[in-house]
């Protein structure tokens, strides 16, 4: 049975996990965290830095550090959000050659799939040296409130890590899994995720006995902690303008700074009521160096963000009203994300819901350790059927109608699989074909919904309009594809097609990332690999500085013996300076020299 990981690609920070015998075990990084920031940067020298540190330089290379990817990924380069993201990110955003959003690092262009598979090619890194196996498989979690463009993105990105994406599975959805996992009581409970950049609620009926069932799932994927960190951010811009005429717009740097300072008053925040930032030598003024040193309070951070709050109430409210459920109906609130922290969040949810919310799982794990659960499930003997999922669709499918008008056939939160056909006629005189334009979204106009495809059925009988008649059929299956058939109801006629979302890559780039990101990853191998063994020799030399002596010692007046430990020093020097000066690719053959000389020597002194 092939192992799968479930990796949480989360706005600030990612998470893997995998199902190891009757527990399922979250990985630590190589500095011990069980969660990595989701930055990548690009040094001046080229070298590519990715998660924490990425973060560490991120103060003295701003414009080619990258957070907070995920909010711009499947999105078109025009949309609110990307032009949003242009105002307040220090690194550079273009318009890629589909109208997708494009990332400047080094006068190199990187897609937005291309950054987030840096980001799984990492979980992927750490969960094969930990489990000591391959691993090509994974369960990937994202935003409820993703359309099927950014789906199709974020599976993209798994095909350029060299990931098998079994599945793309929903945030909530996956903590709802971990939540139930191990609970023998059924309950309805909401799932309130706020992460770092996006925010989602479902309603799931939990029952280990029959499954998990999502009721309804709402939200919004513009909504998360770098909205609360750009609020604190504008405050700080504020207070050096008004301390010292500076305008900190002005300077990616001091920018760069304030961002890491906003994020650390944040988390203190949770628990303190005051948080110092102290931002010495932030600008230089006409008069010298300017330092920014403020205080800033709990309850002022509330003001200043209470409307993010708010508004992540009314997706609660549209949420129970989706499931036609009241609060009292609700058993369980399950707090995920790193925002959750926040006291007022916490508190308007205890208020909104009229319970305390479960402290049961850990908000910044358990995305992943339900991806994980998952993934296992689709590939156990029993397969998924012996837990069943029915996720729902978050956004309403139709098509295009006459007046530029969107006709929803698929209503948002319909249950997955489905089937549904809606009838259509003619609306022009004489038409003898009719142009299907596949949309997803909730906005009436057509214009203001993604598009994910269109095709024609042809051959049409010339009537006056209205009189031919055409049923429209769509279908989403168990694994998500999409189908949708025009039928022309007189003669049986039927088109079909298989609607593939668009993620702004073709074949050809996703082919030629693909080979990319594989050679980093052997590149990358090598390197560690030679690390690896220049450590261990520095190690063996040190050893070997000890035991010379004490051999050449042990063996003086022995002819034969001092010839042989002379060799063995000469030997010793030669590789001292192969590793300062010599091919790096020969570093293993060098080790190898020393710990056979070591174990030569350690014998010579055991007699």
């Amino acid at each position: 049975m092939p192992r799968v990981i479930g990796i949480d690609l989360g706005t600030t920070n990612c998470c893997v996990a995998v199902v190891d015998g009757p527990r399922t075990q979250v990985l630590h990084n190589k500095a011990g965290y069980k969660t990595t920031p989701s930055v990548i940067a690009v040094t001046e020298d080229g070298k590519r830095l990715i998660g924490q540190l990425a973060v560490r330089q991120q103060v003295t290379n701003p414009e080619h550090t990258v957070y907070a990817a995920k909010r711009l990924i499947g999105r078109a380069w025009d949309s609110p959000q990307v032009q949003h993201a242009m105002k307040v990110c220090p690194y550079r955003i273009v318009q890629g050659p589909n109208n997708d959003v494009r990332i400047e690092l080094r006068s190199k262009l990187f897609s937005i799939p291309e950054i987030s598979a840096m980001l799984l090619q990492e979980m992927r890194s750490l969960a094969e040296e930990q489990l000591g196996e391959t691993v090509e498989h994974a369960v990937v979690t994202v935003p409820a409130y993703f359309n099927d463009n950014q789906r199709q993105a974020v599976r993209d990105a798994g095909r350029i890590a060299g990931l098998d994406v079994l599945r793309i599975l929903n945030e909530p959805t996956a903590a709802a899994i971990a939540y139930g996992h191990t609970r023998e009581q059924a309950k309805t409970i909401v799932v309130y995720d706020m992460g770092g950049g996006t925010f989602d609620v479902s309603v799931v009926r939990v029952d280990p006995q029959i499954g998990y069932d999502v009721i309804a799932t709402t939200g919004d994927s513009y909504l998360g902690g770098e909205d609360f960190d750009n609020r604190i951010v504008e405050w700080m811009i504020e207070r050096l303008r008004e301390s010292s005429g500076m305008d900190a717009t002005e300077s990616p740097l001091a920018l760069a700074r304030m961002r890491q300072a906003a994020q650390k008053a944040k988390c203190e925040l949770s628990d303190i009521a005051a948080a110092e930032i102290q931002l010495p030598f932030l600008m230089t003024g006409p008069k010298g160096a300017i330092h920014l040193e403020t205080t800033l309070r709990r309850d002022e951070l509330e003001k200043m963000t209470g409307d993010l709050v708010t508004r992540s109430l009314a997706i609660c409210e549209k949420a129970l009203r989706l499931a036609e459920l009241r609060i009292k109906d609700v058993e369980e609130v399950v707090l995920v994300g790193g925002m959750t922290r926040m006291p007022a969040v916490q508190r308007a949810v205890f208020e909104f819901f009229e319970r305390e919310p479960s402290r049961g799982v850990h908000p910044d794990e358990v995305v992943a350790v339900g991806a994980a659960i998952h993934g296992q499930q689709l590939v156990s003997q029993e397969g998924a059927g012996s837990v069943p999922l029915h996720d729902v669709t978050a956004h309403a499918l139709g098509i295009m109608t006459a007046g530029g008008s969107f006709d929803s056939v698929i209503p948002a939160n319909t249950t997955v699989p489905v089937r549904i056909g809606n009838v259509f006629a003619t609306s022009r005189d004489f038409q003898e074909q009719v142009k299907i334009v596949v949309l997803q979204g909730e906005s009436n106009k057509a214009a203001e919904n993604e598009f994910l495809g269109q095709f024609a059925l042809t051959g049409l009988r010339r009537a006056k309009a209205g009189e031919v008649e055409v049923e429209v059929v769509f279908e989403i299956d168990d694994d998500g594809i999409f189908r949708v058939a025009a039928i022309d109801r007189e003669t049986g006629e039927a088109q079909t097609i298989e609607v593939l979302a668009q993620s702004g890559l073709d074949e050809d780039e996703i082919s030629r990332m693909m080979r990319e990101a594989e050679q980093h990853m052997a590149d990358r191998r090598e390197l560690e690999e030679q690390e690896k063994n220049r450590q261990g020799i520095h190690v063996l030399l040190a050893d070997l500085d000890r035991l010379l002596p004490q051999a050449e010692q042990k063996v003086a007046g022995n002819a034969v013996a001092s010839a042989a430990i002379t060799k063995a020093r000469k030997a010793v020097e030669q590789v001292r300076h192969q590793v300062e000066h010599g091919d790096p690719k020969k570093l293993g053959d060098s080790l190898a020299t020393l710990q056979k000389l070591s174990g030569m020597l350690k014998q010579v002194l055991s007699r």
